[in-house]
């Protein structure tokens, strides 16, 4: 890809509804989003991939086999995501839950279009930039508006239900089974007529993270308000950031706030979580990372976003130099954050109990560069949309373990998804 230009724009928030009322009219795109977040290692403000030269779709398989062909046949920017089902050919696993949203287990494409945009100025990358600068700043400045008809959020399964999946899970817990597992459930509505733009920007206003995306493949859409960071490969070194550890912020008393963020430093359990999804990550990088390079950058740091806080750790390491990317995924994936440990048995648990398929929920969504550097986040706190069966779908869970009390690891699934259930229901 060429150079590209650069230029200043004038307001930042006003250009980036124009640059996505312009993406919409293609099939594929991919915005990731940091907002103005700074303590992440970022390296871009903003990113948006727009359009298709070449893809790659794959269902697991040989799903890593053909995208490390079309990466090595193809040396450009990748754009796509993981889904979570993608463990299925890492291990000897299954799936066989509804899937009412539909992403494929694996997608990338070659962008017609890259741009980056920071506060004061744009990047873009194409043929024709001036041309493409031109057709943006011609689009409206506002989105489309919010859903007609009022919207009704329902559980896939009861409080009750949950309450007991979770006894049951306690049981393998205090067997040996498992130490910790990631379980989740599903809130949905059918018959829903709703703009994911108008989606996305109500959300990066009531709760703007780090690790945010809007993600359009056809008729298919994710909304990400994610603030956790699955991998990050720069150069020879990788970066996971964990997160396990979460307390329900107050912004209208700061005494109770700060008490909410000091819970953590007498929560066991909440300690516990973060611990052993640190040792999991430690464990995978050590099977691609230099004899004594891997290291725990920073254990149990504790980070405030506008609905939670949240307890993140951030391990590191140094990457053998024969090791491709693809094979990096492949030896982390899916993150320890979203399963438990071990791996393998928590996975067959979460088949077991769990009554929909996860599909791109706790996957990931990011970028790789033409150098096989890349950015993947992890995608919860995220809403899927099909806009042809108009059926939309949003997930929380939490990590059980020994100490886990149902009725609060319940309340704290609501609590992940109080933003979007608010913005819609309205």
């Amino acid at each position: 890809m060429k150079k590209g230009i650069t230029v200043p724009i004038i307001d930042y928030n006003i250009f980036k509804i124009q640059m996505l009322n312009w993406a919409n009219q293609f099939n594929i795109f991919c915005l990731l989003d940091n907002h103005q977040y700074n303590f992440f290692y970022p390296a871009f403000e903003c990113l948006l991939g727009v359009g298709t030269k070449k893809s790659i779709i794959a269902q697991a398989g040989s799903a890593f086999e053909q995208l490390k062909k079309f990466s090595n046949d193809n040396q450009d920017w990748l754009f796509g995501h993981f889904g979570y089902d993608l463990k299925n050919e890492i291990e000897n696993l299954q799936s066989d839950h509804i899937d009412n949203i539909g992403f494929a287990d694996m997608h990338f494409f070659i962008p017609e279009i890259v741009i980056k945009l920071s506060l004061h100025e744009v990047t873009v990358y194409t043929d024709d930039e001036v041309s493409i600068l031109e057709k943006i700043q011609s689009q409206p400045e506002s989105l489309p508006g919010p859903p007609v008809n009022s919207v009704k959020i329902k559980s896939r399964i009861s409080r009750q239900q949950y309450i007991n999946d979770i006894l049951k899970i306690k049981k393998h817990i205090s067997r040996g089974d498992c130490y910790e597992i990631n379980y989740c459930q599903e809130f949905f509505a059918g018959n829903i007529d709703v703009s994911p733009l108008w989606l996305y920007q109500q959300l990066s206003l009531v709760s703007p993270n780090p690790f945010a995306a809007l993600y359009k493949v056809n008729d298919k859409f994710c909304v990400c308000a994610s603030p956790e960071r699955y991998l990050k490969k720069q150069g020879s070194k990788l970066l996971s950031q964990p997160i396990k550890g979460t307390s329900k912020r107050d912004l209208q008393n700061s005494l109770i706030d700060e008490k909410n963020k000091k819970y953590f430093q007498t929560s066991q359990k909440e300690k516990s979580e973060n611990v052993t999804v640190v040792d999991l990550v430690r464990n995978d990088l050590h099977k691609i990372c230099k004899r004594g390079s891997v290291q725990v950058d920073e254990l149990l740091g504790i980070y405030s976003f506008p609905q939670v806080h949240q307890m993140i750790s951030t391990v590191s390491g140094i990457v053998e130099i024969d090791i491709h990317w693809t094979d990096i995924i492949k030896a982390t994936f899916p993150m320890g954050s979203m399963t438990g440990a071990p791996k393998n048995k928590v996975m067959q648990l979460i088949e077991k109990y769990e009554h929909t398929k996860r599909g791109l929920f706790s996957g990931a969504i990011g970028y790789v560069t033409p150098g096989h550097d890349f950015d993947f986040n992890v995608v919860i706190r995220s809403v899927f949309y099909n806009e042809t069966n108009k059926y939309l779908s949003y997930s929380a869970g939490s990590g059980i373990t020994y100490y886990s009390n149902p009725e609060k690891e319940y309340e704290e699934c609501l609590l992940k998804i109080a933003a979007f259930t608010n913005i819609l229901q309205k």
